[in-house]
């Protein structure tokens, strides 16, 4: 096989079968994916969940993962926000011509030993290469399907007064992570979160309907994905600022930078909105687990300020957290 990818490697003939049998089959390999069909023939006995997302990130490698790992951890806890088990995920590839054959090879193992973590199988895919010039290296598309957990029926209706609101641990790693090494601005490695999150996930399941709504805060971070919660809404959330976890390292680096670990992105961290009587309960078990040791009761749902998310100061002042307005670190994910 070359050591770069050419253009003829996207043309559906011979060198993009030694692409699909010589690299990608021998680490994804299933009885699904090795039929080579454009489509897959899945066993589904309930109700399913369904998700897509593309993945352009830059740098591809990152402290703590890679776009390989980054596709798969992305697909996979989308699915699990949705209250459902995952089971299959389909896999394209859009490689920019001169692309190195080892850096694919170590993003496919990446893949691999992910989507072995999360119980997943990949079953269906497709590459296609472009003009060099017009892909930066490697761009990643999965889709994925899950089964839905019996009894398991999320959304921001069931919210109500008095509500708690979890954060599973530090919050802003991934974003501060991805710019340090496109920038190089720190000389302290800070790695990304980029993490499967079906332990913690399905641990939240055993409590049914005690949790209102599930979410990851990807871009935007913390605070957009709470102001997803309240639009619309009649209730407010309020946010203590004490509360909220931020591992040190994270914190020096946004105010060398000026950012705000509140909009910046995780991939391993995900936000519940859950009954009071059980919140101690949750972060207990929480904390049990390994992804989501650092879990916190961080605010609550109020009455106050319909529709708008507030964040107390340790001096009992109050700000507004609006969404993110503005792209503070574009290609994030």
């Amino acid at each position: 096989m070359d050591e770069l990818i050419s253009l003829s490697y996207g043309n559906g003939g011979k060198k993009t079968s030694k692409l699909i049998e010589e690299l990608i089959l021998p680490k994804l390999k299933n009885d699904k994916l090795e039929a080579l069909s454009d489509g897959a023939l899945l066993h589904i006995k309930n109700n399913i969940a369904f998700s897509t997302d593309s993945y352009v990130i830059y740098p591809y490698i990152f402290p703590g993962g890679d776009i390989g790992k980054l596709s798969v951890c992305g697909t996979v806890n989308d699915l699990l926000m949705c209250g459902s088990i995952p089971k299959y995920l389909s896999l394209s590839f859009i490689l920019e011509e001169g692309f190195s054959i080892e850096a694919l090879k170590k993003i496919i193992e990446s893949i691999s030993k992910t989507a072995e973590a999360a119980g997943v199988q990949v079953v269906t895919g497709d590459t296609k290469v472009v003009d060099k010039g017009h892909g930066h290296g490697i761009y990643i598309n999965t889709a994925g399907i899950g089964e839905r957990v019996e009894g398991i029926n999320y959304g921001k209706e069931k919210i109500k007064v008095g509500d708690k609101i979890i954060l599973s641990g530090s919050c802003g790693n991934h974003g501060v992570s991805v710019l340090n090494a496109r920038e190089g601005l720190i000389d302290t490695a800070i790695e990304s979160d980029c993490a499967v999150l079906k332990e913690p996930i399905e641990y939240m399941y055993k409590y049914g309907d005690g949790i209102k709504i599930l979410r990851d805060p990807t871009r935007g971070g913390v605070a957009t994905t709470l102001n997803e919660f309240v639009e619309g809404m009649s209730f407010s959330i309020e946010i203590l600022e004490d509360s909220v976890p931020v591992d040190a390292h994270i914190r020096t680096a946004c105010e060398l930078l000026g950012l705000d670990p509140l909009y910046s992105a995780n991939e391993g961290k995900f936000l519940a909105v859950v009954d009071a009587e059980i919140a101690e309960e949750v972060v207990k078990g929480l904390s049990e687990i390994e992804l989501s040791q650092r879990a916190a009761i961080i605010g609550e749902v109020v009455d106050y300020m319909p529709s708008k998310v507030l964040l107390k100061g340790s001096l009992g002042g109050r700000r507004i957290l609006d969404k993110l307005s503005y792209d503070i670190l574009p290609r994030i994910c």
